[in-house]
C-alpha cells in the first residue's frame, strides 16, 4: 500500500459517505491561504470524530489545538442547540483564522477559541468551573501531552470521552527510524509518556487505533473515563 493508494481511499469513502461542503471546504483553503500548517484532520477522521461525539451524546466539548477551526467544526456539528465548544489555541494567527471560519459556518455562539498556551489556559477553566466537559480532543503539541492530560482528567466526569490525535507516528513510538520530520524525539516522548500515563491510571479505560490516510499511518487513543476521584 503507497501513500497515493491511501490518499485515493479517503476520496472514495469521502465521495460516498460524506456530503459536499463548502464551508469545510472554504475552511481548510483559507488556512492554507494563510500560511498554516496541512495537518488538520481528513474529512473521514472529521465525521468520526463527530459520530463519537454523537454516540456520546456529548453537550459540552473541549478541544486542545484549534489550529484553522476544521476539526472544530466538525466537532461542534455534533452538539444539541444548547452545546458548548471550548477550543485552545497557542498562536493567535491561527485563532484568528479558525475565528473566522467558525463564524463563516454559523458556529460562533456555540464556539469560544480561547489564545495561549494551554498549560496556561487550562487552570484558568477549571478556576472558572468550566467543567466538566462531556467529551475532551487533544489534537495540540505532542511534548505536552502528559500535561493535557492530566488536566483533561481534573475537567472530565465520569462517562467523559478523551480522544488524542497523532499517537502513532508513521510508527516512530515503537521505531524511532520511521520518525517525519514532526516527530522529533521530545514528540515522541511526550506521547510514549502520554500512553505510560493512560496505562497506569486506574479512572481510565483506554485503546488505540491505528489510521491510514491521507495524513499518511497515525492514530487517536480513546479513553473513556471511568471515575475521577
Amino acid at each position: 500500500m503507497t501513500q497515493e493508494r491511501w490518499d485515493g481511499i479517503d476520496r472514495y469513502i469521502s465521495d460516498h459517505l460524506l456530503e459536499p461542503d463548502p464551508v469545510l471546504d472554504a475552511a481548510l483553503k483559507d488556512s492554507d491561504a494563510a500560511g498554516l500548517p496541512p495537518i488538520a484532520v481528513t474529512a473521514p477522521q472529521g465525521k468520526l470524530l463527530q459520530l463519537l461525539l454523537r454516540l456520546a451524546r456529548a453537550r459540552t466539548v473541549l478541544e486542545l489545538g484549534t489550529l484553522g477551526g476544521y476539526s472544530t467544526i466538525w466537532l461542534a456539528r455534533a452538539l444539541p442547540a444548547d452545546g458548548r465548544l471550548v477550543s485552545l489555541e497557542a498562536n493567535p494567527d491561527y485563532a484568528k483564522v479558525a475565528q473566522a471560519n467558525i463564524a463563516r459556518a454559523g458556529l460562533d455562539r456555540v464556539v469560544e477559541v480561547r489564545v495561549g498556551p494551554a498549560l496556561d489556559t487550562l487552570p484558568v477553566l477549571a478556576a472558572e468551573g468550566a467543567g466538566p466537559f462531556d467529551a475532551i480532543f487533544i489534537d495540540a503539541d505532542k511534548q505536552n501531552y502528559p500535561g493535557y492530560l492530566e488536566w483533561a482528567i481534573k475537567l472530565s466526569r465520569p462517562g467523559t470521552l478523551l480522544i488524542g490525535d497523532n499517537v502513532v507516528r508513521n510508527g516512530a513510538i515503537l521505531d524511532p527510524l520511521l520518525a517525519d520530520s514532526h516527530s522529533s524525539e521530545e514528540v515522541l516522548q511526550g506521547v510514549r509518556r502520554f500512553y505510560e500515563m493512560v496505562a497506569a491510571e486506574p479512572r481510565l479505560s483506554a485503546t488505540a487505533i491505528q489510521t491510514v490516510g491521507s495524513k499518511g499511518y497515525d492514530g487517536f487513543a480513546l479513553a473513556l473515563v471511568d471515575a475521577v476521584e
